[in-house]
């Protein structure tokens, strides 16, 4: 297992982690690599311009599809919530919202980030049970 791995997954709001709304695919594949750490692995124009990028083996995507940005997003599951914040914080972007959310009884350290883009991010982590961060 490689130890430095901090992706784990990402999983949409809406329909597709492979076709999250942008108006801009060269300015969107740029903020991404350069806010999260993400590598272009694909780009295609067809049947909208898309550009896929990846991290970890996790990959996220970005369509040009007239998707309403501002509702939509996706949770990126991390191995190290601190490690996540700190990288994206370091990479000049704002994270808020940092606090522990329960769901189906287990607890997890999350922060959420809004791109330029107006696509919503929530990073968690499972905590263990009685940590708290």
């Amino acid at each position: 297992m490689n130890s430095n791995k901090l992706f784990e997954g990402a999983f949409p709001y809406v329909d597709d982690i492979l076709a999250l709304p942008v108006e801009d695919i060269d300015r969107a594949s740029a903020w991404y690599r350069d806010a999260f750490g993400l590598n272009e692995v694909e780009r295609r124009d067809q049947p909208v311009p898309t550009v896929i990028l990846e991290r970890d083996g996790v990959r996220i995507g970005f369509a040009v599809n007239g998707g309403d940005a501002s509702n939509d997003g996706a949770a990126i599951l991390v191995t190290d919530i601190h490690r996540a914040r700190q990288e994206v914080e370091a990479n000049g972007v704002e994270t808020g919202n940092w606090r522990v959310d329960e769901m189906d009884g287990k607890k997890f350290q999350v922060f959420f980030v809004i791109a330029p883009d107006g696509l919503c991010y929530y990073f968690h982590q499972p905590l263990e049970s009685g940590e708290n961060s």
